[in-house]
């Protein structure tokens, strides 16, 4: 078997507002794998700035999994604990290969264009013009549930926003998400929680920065809008600091990146601790091309979770990879009449 890994940037259409930055680019790599004339494709999404392995020696590492390949994946995987978006990106390459469609990575009615996820419709911070002309694209599109990025700009200019919507629209016409991304302070947190959820918001996701455990136990105890763990779970490998984690803050959700977190396998490990403590998740992208998006969405479809997932985030990049992965009414969905054409 012969293993190579290519550098590849993704453009962003417009530049794309969090609470930590403007994103213009985003960097990714890929993994390709050829035996008996057959070749399996993976995406190690490497998140700089937010991934636990966002290090120096991160190309190093491809290379070392890439003349080790021959170790197999099971063991790759293992070795590379701290490099979730290796792991994932070895993970989808393996099970690409051994399918006949390389780009078949989990079949199932999904792929064969059957049945379709639900999906959030995102909504980057701006100016209150430009958040609010997506959120109208977004509900004019067939989204019924919408995810806000807030944090960055004034609160109060969030809140009315948040107050247009729900003008408009009521609980059961829209589900509305909020992603603080860590953004507020631990000592006024629970004000703006008790504000944001006069909104009758869904969540909202990591509302301050992660691994301040007693902060964010607290507002999970006493908060009167429910509170999704995100970057939280960056960088917890093991099963037994996952329990804890768990089980210390006690949160209404989480949110699990595969590309961040572990992987499949790492995510499944994520999913079965979080249900023995009665925590619902959800699965989301993080930003991948539509190599490593196919694929988290290909497995997210297997876990049969009819929440809203965060997976439209193909649209974003001027040169994504063509593919038949469509956003359509609120959902994504495999058009079978499209082809990949994946070119680096």
């Amino acid at each position: 078997m012969k293993a190579t890994y290519q550098r590849y940037i993704l453009n962003f259409k417009r530049p794309s507002g969090t609470s930590r930055g403007v994103l213009i680019t985003k960097e990714t790599w890929f993994i390709t794998l050829e035996h008996d004339g057959k070749i399996g494709i993976g995406e190690c999404g490497v998140f700089r700035g937010l991934s636990v392995d966002d290090v120096p020696n991160y190309e190093e590492k491809l290379k070392w999994a890439c003349d080790n390949i021959h170790l197999g994946v099971d063991i790759l995987v293992r070795e590379l604990v701290e490099l979730p978006s290796i792991q994932i990106g070895l993970e989808t390459a393996f099970q690409s290969l051994i399918l006949e469609d390389s780009f078949n990575i989990f079949p199932s009615k999904f792929v064969l264009g059957l049945d379709s996820i639900n999906i959030n419709g995102l909504i980057w911070m701006g100016d209150e013009a430009f958040m609010r002309q997506q959120i109208i694209q977004k509900i004019e599109t067939g989204f019924n549930c919408i995810k806000l990025k807030i944090g960055a700009i004034d609160f109060q200019t969030e809140l009315n926003i948040l107050k247009f919507i729900r003008k408009e629209f009521s609980v059961s016409d829209i589900e509305l998400r909020v992603d603080a991304n860590g953004a507020f302070d631990p000592d006024e947190a629970l004000e703006k929680l008790k504000r944001l959820s006069e909104y009758q918001l869904h969540s909202i996701e990591q509302p301050i920065k992660p691994q301040q455990f007693d902060d964010i136990a607290k507002l999970c105890e006493v908060s009167p809008l429910d509170i999704a763990l995100d970057e939280e779970l960056i960088g917890v490998f093991f099963d037994n600091q996952k329990e804890k984690l768990i089980s210390t803050i006690k949160p209404q959700y989480i949110i699990i990146k595969p590309t961040l977190v572990g992987g499949f396998v790492g995510s499944e490990s994520w999913i079965n601790i979080a249900e023995k403590h009665n925590v619902k998740w959800w699965i989301t992208s993080a930003l991948e091309s539509n190599i490593g998006l196919n694929a988290i969405a290909q497995w997210t479809y297997t876990l049969n979770n009819k929440m809203p997932q965060g997976l439209g985030t193909g649209s974003l990049f001027t040169n994504n990879f063509p593919s038949p992965l469509t956003v359509k009414n609120g959902t994504l969905r495999y058009d079978i009449k499209q082809n990949w054409n994946f070119n680096l």
